[in-house]
């Protein structure tokens, strides 16, 4: 799903929408008009009516749009094949407000994956945000943790938000820096 800067919208049945960045979420009614500001990793940031409203992927149809297809293992994967695929994963998770997905931010300070007797997984997940005191915290470890569900076989994905050590810029990949002038 690429960036899309000031596409065109109109929602198409009511959809649940969550207010960026205070977290809050909402309805947002048939026939309201605005436009795409990201379009990043299956979900949707658009602007309607002065405010920026966060669309979960799943909700697409509502803006005219389609869904991402879901993630696939090989057949016979390995436990390597699905440590890859969980990172994939958390890289499509995005940031409300900034066009770097959370791996490339370098939110993920963390991440295990155990396999169980019955062949499922348990992922762990200890990540950050670039604010504490960010609204979307809750939001994106939501998202964090649906899409690690997502992964056929993951039958866990515990994902914990902390603040220690604190996120900053030093933390974001070189190409995540070199995107937003940060080098």
């Amino acid at each position: 799903m690429r960036h899309s800067s000031h596409e065109p919208i109109v929602v198409q049945r009511e959809v649940r929408g969550v207010i960026v960045p205070a977290g809050v979420e909402v309805k947002l009614r048939p026939g309201s008009v605005g436009y795409i500001t990201q379009a990043l990793g299956g979900s949707f940031t658009v602007y309607i009516e002065g405010n920026l409203f966060r669309i979960a992927g799943e909700d697409g149809d509502a803006i005219g749009r389609e869904p991402l297809p879901r993630p696939a293992l090989p057949e016979g994967a390995t436990e390597a094949d699905v440590a890859r695929l969980v990172w994939d994963q958390m890289r499509t998770c995005f940031d409300p407000e900034i066009p770097i997905n959370i791996v490339d931010l370098g939110l993920v300070y963390d991440c295990a994956v155990t396999p169980n007797e019955d062949g499922s997984r348990d992922v762990a997940v200890r990540m950050t945000l670039t604010a504490p005191g960010c609204g979307m915290g809750e939001v994106l470890v939501a998202d964090v943790r649906d899409k690690l569900l997502m992964i056929p076989t993951v039958r866990r994905a515990d994902v914990e938000l902390v603040f220690d050590p604190p996120w900053n810029q030093s933390m974001m990949s070189e190409a995540a820096r070199l995107q937003t002038g940060m080098m």
